[in-house]
């Protein structure tokens, strides 16, 4: 089966039809960022996610290849070529092709503008940079308008898990969490504040096991009341460890 893949990939590479190309040549002709975080759902056809993780199959056996690996004769390594493209396009990696989860929205029918916090929510990505593990908690301050959408609590943590089963640094991902929850439930503020381990740290370079990074974004009335802001803070139970 990966030796017909493989020369179906070779043969589509000849000719120049790999899905990666066809696809990336679609958004760059639209004018759309195809970054590592982004989404592309919207520029996908038919079967072309089937596509996407046969041509990461094929390509993940040449990387194995390349490491000096016998995935003939390996019984361990002889699926793993499969087990990363399946994990990779349906697992880890879905937010970047699957489309926003349905959310129910519902009005702000008794006109609720006292300060809610959501959280922990447990976040599991991978960095950009190395596609190491990212793991750790987002906590989410809605300052409710009158015309507010207003959502479920387990709806922030499938909003949340979409942007994050991408590849991500930390620092755009809490400004893409902000931004996505400001469009979806128009309060008159959102703070998202995001602690989590990286792997990157942990497993190569530095080796540091006890390095985490906090940080936060703030819009609306967060952003430009201080005091909201130090309220919001002040009331996390922060979970740490």
């Amino acid at each position: 089966m990966v030796q017909m893949m493989r020369e179906k990939l070779h043969m589509q590479d000849a000719a120049g039809d790999m899905p990666s190309m066809r696809i990336a040549d679609r958004l760059r002709q639209a004018g759309v960022r195809f970054h590592a975080n982004d989404n592309i759902a919207g520029y996908l056809r038919d079967d072309e996610l089937a596509e996407i993780e046969q041509e990461v199959e094929a390509r993940a056996q040449a990387l194995l290849r390349a490491l000096v690996i016998d995935v003939d004769n390996d019984h361990n390594t002889r699926e793993t070529a499969a087990r990363l493209a399946r994990m990779f396009v349906r697992e880890v990696f879905a937010g970047r092709y699957q489309p926003a989860p349905v959310v129910t929205e519902f009005p702000n029918a008794e006109g609720l503008e006292e300060l809610m916090i959501v959280g922990p929510v447990r976040i599991r990505s991978a960095c950009s940079h190395h596609l190491c593990p990212i793991m750790g908690h987002v906590w989410v301050g809605v300052m409710p308008a009158a015309g507010s959408n207003l959502i479920g609590l387990s709806k922030y943590a499938r909003l949340i898990e979409w942007v994050m089963r991408r590849p991500q640094i930390q620092e755009e991902a809490i400004s893409q969490i902000a931004d996505l929850l400001e469009r979806r439930l128009q309060p008159d503020g959102i703070a998202v504040v995001m602690e989590a381990d990286h792997f990157c740290m942990h497993w190569r370079g530095v080796k540091d096991d006890g390095s985490k990074m906090l940080n936060s974004a703030m819009r609306g009335s967060f952003l430009h009341d201080s005091a909201l802001r130090r309220e919001f803070l002040s009331l996390l139970p922060r979970k740490t460890g």
